[in-house]
């Protein structure tokens, strides 16, 4: 009797988890809009609509976070013309502010230590990003760090 209520268990957490993958139940439907704000930005994400957006929520002390970080803010500079939103988790803005600082961030970026966009967006775990239509509607979830300049990513943003 304990196996098979250890099989249950089992199945129910790993049923749990599934929404962690690349293609949630949102897809394909309005992007959750929301506006968040800390000491020296805030961002609306409406105001974005006509541009495809890559949301990107993350934290300056996540090893993938940081990992993909270059090849965000190098697709940032050959594609100006998607936008990047950066949510990050961080609680202390001192070392938020040195990170970007540091690393040379150039897009758009925001704290919010109240995980309220994560939630928002049913993220758990750190990096997740999701890229967002001109018209508003959720067309991709990447799970972990990814090569943002791959031919595989660019030739999908330039399609939207």
């Amino acid at each position: 009797m304990r196996i098979v209520w250890a099989g249950v268990v089992l199945s129910m957490l790993l049923t749990a988890g599934c929404d962690r993958g690349s293609h949630p139940q949102r897809i394909g439907t309005v992007a959750p809009n929301f506006t968040v704000s800390d000491r020296t930005q805030t961002i609306e994400l409406s105001k974005y609509r006509g541009h495809t957006v890559i949301l990107n929520l993350w934290a300056t002390w996540c090893p993938p976070c940081i990992l993909e970080l270059p090849s965000l803010i190098q697709l940032h500079n050959e594609m100006p013309d998607v936008v990047i939103i950066a949510i990050s988790q961080d609680e202390d803005e001192g070392v938020y502010n040195r990170f970007l600082a540091k690393n040379h961030i150039d897009f758009l970026t925001v704290r919010d230590p109240t995980l309220r966009i994560n939630h928002l967006y049913g993220t758990l775990q750190i990096p997740e990003s999701y890229v967002i239509d001109k018209n508003g509607i959720l067309r991709r979830k990447f799970v972990s760090a990814q090569d943002w300049t791959s031919p595989e990513i660019i030739t999908y943003l330039k399609k939207l």
